[in-house]
């Protein structure tokens, strides 16, 4: 199989991780088991879902000096940055999981007479994760939590630039006890890949952050719908920053 090679941008001499990179029939097979394992997975209850997720945020305090390791390794993250980013994904597990915890109670609603009504929140269905490498852990855990906490499954596609720290952050989810089924974790290069997942008819949802063109590519894509798709399918694409730097004349350079 084609191999994806991970080096530390600082020293790239170094190999930091070798991935098998999938295809297209892999990443089509990745959105069906994902929309055939939706069932069972949504319909656990949701108590046992945000024990999961807590777990996971207990796992990564614990092992925080490593991770913080792995995004300085592969994303070239100095200390105080990985330690906050790190921060940053055990906030994301403990946020979700209590809020699936308040929103997993269905609040009272005003009977009218004659009706009987109800309020509850659904999981949507297979769902696509889409990090970017300079968030390689944050955004992708927070993106990960939130689907997998209120019952959707998903693909993790990660960047190509650290699947690493992604493939890391897949195995402290199965050892927190999130079954397999209820995730997959696919490296690969986005051009071949990336069409697919987003294309698929089952695909239910996409997550995204990353460039301008790369995001109004996956909207493009998600809007056509495609032979057999039941659904409109959402997109969350967060792109490109529009934070300013300015530098006068009277700086200290």
């Amino acid at each position: 199989t084609d191999k994806l090679t991970s080096v530390n941008p600082a020293r790239p001499a170094p190999i930091v991780g070798v991935h098998s990179k999938a295809t297209a029939e892999l990443a089509a097979r990745a959105v069906e088991m994902a929309h055939a394992n939706f069932p069972r997975w949504s319909r656990t209850p949701a108590e046992k879902r945000v024990e999961m997720l807590l777990r996971t945020a207990a796992l990564i305090r614990e092992r925080k000096l490593d991770f913080n390791a792995w995004l300085i390794f592969e994303a070239g993250k100095t200390w105080s940055e990985a330690e906050a980013e790190t921060a940053e994904a055990i906030d994301f597990c403990e946020y979700y999981a209590r809020e699936m915890l308040r929103r997993s109670t269905p609040p009272e609603m005003v009977q009218m007479p004659g009706e009987r009504d109800d309020f509850r929140y659904l999981a949507l269905g297979a769902g696509v994760i889409l990090p970017p490498w300079n968030f390689s852990l944050a955004i992708l855990c927070g993106m990960s939590a939130a689907a997998l906490v209120t019952g959707n499954t998903i693909i993790i596609k990660p960047s190509s630039e650290t699947p690493t720290v992604a493939a890391v952050f897949a195995e402290t989810l199965l050892e927190a006890g999130f079954p397999p089924e209820s995730f997959s974790f696919l490296p690969g290069s986005g051009g071949t890949v990336g069409d697919v997942l987003v294309e698929h008819p089952k695909t239910r949802f996409v997550s995204f952050t990353g460039s301008r063109d790369v995001g109004l590519r996956i909207n493009e894509l998600a809007a056509r719908p495609q032979k057999g798709q039941i659904w409109i399918k959402r997109i969350v694409a967060e792109m490109g920053g529009k934070d300013a730097i300015i530098v006068d004349d009277d700086c200290d350079l």
